[in-house]
């Protein structure tokens, strides 16, 4: 381990592993993963890396990334985000579909309450009608199709 101000936040890994985890660090950012199934977590990192775990442990800069980005960003991948949004999307349309629902059973109701009342009208009127044989009744007449003048 070397003075610097970086401290303890020297890699002591080669250039190449350093840029292979990096590249796999960007990917899994980006939801792009090659190796894995995209979770943010470090054994992914070092899987999709293609290094050990132990070696990933010494990359101590870039872990300081990866937990700078997961504390600023959470662990939530981009598909996993896109995901959450559908299922926030599904959830107010389901919301107000059942809303909708709920006033059309609340009329269905109001007229089936309605249809009963005019059904016990019609009942009360015709057994008036069958008592007072005397009483007149006039059809209505079909008008047809509305001819134009």
């Amino acid at each position: 381990m070397t003075g610097t101000a970086d401290g303890d936040l020297n890699d002591q890994v080669s250039p190449k592993t350093a840029a292979a985890l990096r590249a796999a660090m960007t990917r899994l950012f980006e939801g792009r993963p090659q190796r894995t199934d995209g979770r943010l977590t470090k054994e992914n990192l070092y899987k999709e890396a293609q290094v050990s775990r132990a070696t990933m442990n010494r990359a101590n800069a870039i872990l300081a990334e990866w937990d700078a980005h997961l504390a600023a960003h959470g662990k939530t991948t981009p598909g996993e985000a896109r995901r959450d949004a559908t299922i926030t999307d599904l959830k107010k349309r389901l919301a107000k579909k059942a809303q909708e629902c709920t006033l059309l059973e609340n009329k269905l109701k109001a007229a089936h309450t309605a249809i009963a009342a005019l059904f016990h009208d019609n009942e009360a009127l015709r057994q008036q009608f069958d008592k007072d044989a005397s009483a007149v009744v006039t059809p209505l007449r079909s008008r047809g199709p509305r001819q134009r003048r």
